[in-house]
């Protein structure tokens, strides 16, 4: 067993999910992995203005695949994107839908990138990987509790192969600092703060409703979540401040940063999470979501401390999001850039030997397409398997929930569930909008 697929299997191990064979269930491989090698990779996306986008558009710098499908409730984005498609790969447009079924029911797509808001994760992909096809998944895995553990029964219940967009699994210095932190080289581990402080959240003044922009199928932009008036602070980038769609910052950057204090820690979801923040800064925004949030994740031995903020980007070490891992010989700071280690000193004496600022390769989401596109021929867990995008997802709302019911929550990993808490529990769950419902596995 490779280094790689051990921690894989550690990971999975920690968040109390499963392993099962990847082989064996009704689809044993995608169309690609049964045809000739000269074929190629046929992709479908859905939700295609922004991160999906960008996705494809990396798919595509791999030879081995081709866009057959772009889906969007948005003509404008359709149209452009499809133009785009064209230009970049010199071929006819891809088919194009706006409802996302018909990419499930399309018969040559053996891969599905889903790019939407997080309130339309778990029916696409669910619906996708039971008709057979593997599946990319923008991150955060869902919107609640509920939805991760529908989409890891699916997955595995399918032995589909699902990637979520936690590109920084494929960038190599993060596993190089995890790594070298779990050989105990800093030595005992008290504290981990993470931060992210965005000056790119901006603060959003009340606007009123108004009719959807012509050319949007806006009820089906809603989808499962509540019905409301359109405004155009819910739709395209900032349905990430909205609890109907989203997190907001807590779950936008802290699947990606939490996600590397947990694998450092070599831990899984803690048994307390204390969540305090609001609305400080644009008390009387359009944001729901809090624009100020401190997590405390309570360990036995050790804390996990989140830090955000919307508007400010001067954060630890002046840095506007990273991790810094608080040893007793020395402090690791681990960021988007590459990672370094502060040695204590004691008297004028360092505890240990400082390790200079070791640059990352900045090519994360193209190493962590081309993970994917190795597993779909090799039928291994790739990178950032759905267990792993499930776990922190959930140590994202688990936060959340806190925040919003004031109050420490208790979580029983072994029970899959929080305990002693009806009205956090109630926050863990999914209410879909008929006639959306709940997938039924």
């Amino acid at each position: 067993m490779n280094r790689r697929i051990f921690l894989q299997k550690s990971a999975l191990s920690t968040a109390g999910i499963g392993l099962t064979p990847l082989i064996g269930a009704k689809y044993q491989q995608s169309v690609y992995g049964l045809t000739a090698p000269s074929n190629k990779v046929k992709v479908a996306l859905i939700g295609c203005r922004s991160q999906g986008y960008s996705n494809l558009n990396t798919f595509l710098d791999y030879p081995e695949v081709e866009c057959v499908a772009l889906c969007d409730v948005d003509d404008e984005w359709l149209s452009k994107r499809a133009a785009d498609v064209e230009k970049k790969t010199g071929k006819r447009p891809p088919s194009i839908y706006k409802d996302w079924r018909r990419v499930v029911e399309n018969k040559d797509v053996d891969v599905v990138i889903i790019g939407t808001p997080d309130h339309w994760h778990c029916l696409p992909l669910v619906e996708s990987v039971m008709a057979g096809k593997d599946v990319y998944v923008e991150k955060p895995l869902s919107n609640t509790i509920e939805e991760c553990d529908l989409m890891v029964k699916a997955t595995r219940l399918s032995r589909r192969i699902v990637q979520v967009g936690q590109w920084q699994r494929s960038d190599p210095h993060w596993n190089e600092a995890a790594a070298y932190l779990r050989g105990g080289n800093i030595g005992r581990i008290r504290t981990v703060k993470v931060w992210a402080y965005q000056d790119a959240k901006p603060t959003l003044p009340p606007k009123p409703d108004s009719a959807p922009p012509a050319g949007v199928d806006y009820d089906m932009w809603l989808g499962p979540a509540p019905k409301r008036p359109f405004n155009e602070y819910r739709f395209h980038y900032n349905f990430r401040f909205f609890w109907d769609y989203a997190g907001g910052l807590m779950s936008d950057w802290g699947v990606h940063l939490l996600d590397y204090a947990l694998e450092g820690m070599g831990a899984g979801l803690p048994a307390q999470v204390y969540g305090s923040g609001g609305k400080m800064a644009y008390p009387v925004d359009a944001m729901e979501t809090p624009d100020t949030l401190m997590a405390t994740y309570s360990y036995k031995d050790f804390n996990i401390i989140w830090d955000h903020a919307c508007g400010i980007n001067h954060g630890l070490f002046d840095k506007k999001e990273g991790l810094a891992f608080y040893g007793e010989n020395g402090t690791m700071l681990l960021t988007r850039a590459g990672w370094e280690v502060f040695p204590v000193v004691a008297g004028d004496v360092p505890r240990m030997e400082a390790v200079p600022f070791r640059k990352g390769e900045g090519k994360g989401l193209y190493r962590h397409v081309g993970n994917f596109l190795d597993c779909i021929k090799s039928r291994e867990l790739p990178n950032a398997d759905i267990a792993i995008g499930a776990r922190v997802a959930k140590m994202s709302h688990l936060a959340n929930i806190s925040c919003r019911v004031k109050h420490e929550i208790h979580w029983d990993d072994a029970r899959n569930r929080i305990v002693g808490d009806s009205e956090a529990e109630a926050l863990g769950k999914a209410y879909y909008r008929a006639p959306w419902t709940l997938p039924k596995l």
